[in-house]
């Protein structure tokens, strides 16, 4: 076989396995993807969702009459009909306390950012009215989907009887005129992705004598878009202390924490994958090259079995990942692909190739190259270095080959006895 033949074999070995890579990828994303939504559904249903808590509200009602217009044998027709109407004692001051413990639940192929909250909150509320009032303490549920236990409303100290209407915990009390009562309420919950706080029941609220501090069991903090950051913070052994204060506030923004995202496997096997080509490309390179200046015949067929055992990498990597760790899954994977490659070039030219020259070339194209994912943000750098010391080495061990000289002898290695000399 002439040199153009053998390379078109090489390139046509390439472009199949980096269609098969492809799909494989093609099929990562479909299973990920899809899978997603039920598997967060079931995960919610068993551990909640997203919470958004509200302050409480003091309210008093009074019963005013309107006038409603309804339909009745085709004519507009006015009635007259008592409804109540609520007030809200002004709010005078917040002293909350927050403690977010992240534990992440893992279905499928996807971490799912799970938490436990524990929410202590005290409110002051002032009976501006000049008269005793029977109030209404109104506490929203942050979440429709969760479960709160030790719920407490305590007015003064003591506990209130709890009632559970409209997704609030309500409760009533006689708040003497011009009093200033303190309302502690309290629960511990579940939570997915993410918790806020809102300042007030409107999108721009106004806060006074506000401070809420929160604890995280985990470093890696994230405040969401178009929330505001601590005005303290501190760091502790296993998280952060952080505190929002402030004497008075207006705002259209709210206290938020994003719960940080545990390594997906599903997103970064098929990351890896549809990168495969590069990883190949780069360890066919240096194949060529060591092979051309050491005169070793490596068939096309050779290849092939080559480009399936990087091919086998991905494929064991793709099953595994969803039922060990990662890092396991991928380590035994490596080294599944790296026997198979050493193996096989053993039996074929000799252990010294296969296992220095092959063997490094596929540590650092297949192995390094993809564990570089796992570190955001440094992938596509460790592959330019990579690439720019892979051209550097070549260049200097090729530097003084005379290339028409070296695919000459290929070529008289390749004729026929009887055509030579």
């Amino acid at each position: 076989m002439n040199i153009i033949a053998r390379l078109a074999a090489i390139f046509f070995i390439f472009i199949c396995t980096t269609l098969a890579w492809f799909f494989l990828g093609i099929t990562l994303d479909h299973r990920t993807n899809t899978a997603d939504g039920s598997l967060r559904g079931k995960v919610a249903t068993i551990w909640g969702t997203a919470q958004e808590q509200h302050p409480p509200q003091a309210l008093w009602y009074t019963e005013e009459s309107q006038i409603v217009t309804t339909i009745e044998n085709n004519q507009n027709v006015q009635k007259t009909r008592m409804v109540e109407i609520a007030h809200p004692l002004p709010l005078e001051g917040s002293r909350i306390q927050v403690d977010l413990n992240l534990a992440h639940r893992q279905k499928g192929l996807r971490w799912y950012s799970t938490y436990t909250v524990g929410f202590d909150g005290v409110y002051r509320f002032r009976n501006d009215t000049g008269v005793a009032k029977d109030i209404v303490f109104e506490l929203p549920f942050p979440s429709s989907q969760a479960m709160y236990s030790d719920l407490a409303l305590m007015l003064d100290g003591r506990a209130m009887e709890i009632q559970n209407r409209e997704g609030k915990a309500r409760a009533k009390a006689t708040v003497a005129p011009g009093a200033v009562v303190s309302l502690r309420t309290a629960y511990k919950s579940q939570g997915l992705d993410q918790w806020r706080y809102h300042f007030g029941q409107t999108e721009v609220a106004q806060a006074k004598d506000f401070q809420l501090d929160m604890k995280t069991n985990f470093k890696e903090i994230d405040f969401a878009e178009n929330t505001l950051s601590p005005v303290t913070k501190r760091e502790t052994g296993d998280g952060w202390e952080l505190s929002w204060k402030y004497d008075t506030l207006v705002s259209g923004y709210q206290v938020a924490m994003v719960m940080p995202e545990k390594l997906q496997p599903g997103p970064l096997v098929g990351a890896i994958s549809f990168f495969a080509p590069v990883s190949l490309f780069f360890f066919f390179f240096i194949l060529l090259v060591i092979t051309t200046l050491r005169d070793v015949d490596l068939h096309p067929m050779n290849y092939f079995f080559l480009a399936a055992a990087f091919f086998a990498f991905h494929l064991l990597l793709a099953y595994l990942c969803d039922l060990i760790s990662i890092h396991l899954a991928f380590w035994i994977s490596a080294a599944v692909s790296v026997f198979l490659v050493v193996s096989y070039l053993r039996a074929v030219v000799g252990i010294r190739f296969a296992a220095v020259e092959a063997g490094g070339a596929q540590l650092i194209y297949l192995v390094l190259f993809s564990y570089a994912f796992f570190f955001k943000g440094v992938t596509g750098l460790a592959v330019t270095i990579g690439s720019i010391l892979t051209l550097f080495v070549v260049m200097q061990l090729t530097a003084k080959i005379n290339w028409n000289e070296k695919f000459a002898s290929r070529r008289e290695m390749q004729r026929p006895p009887s055509l030579i000399g």
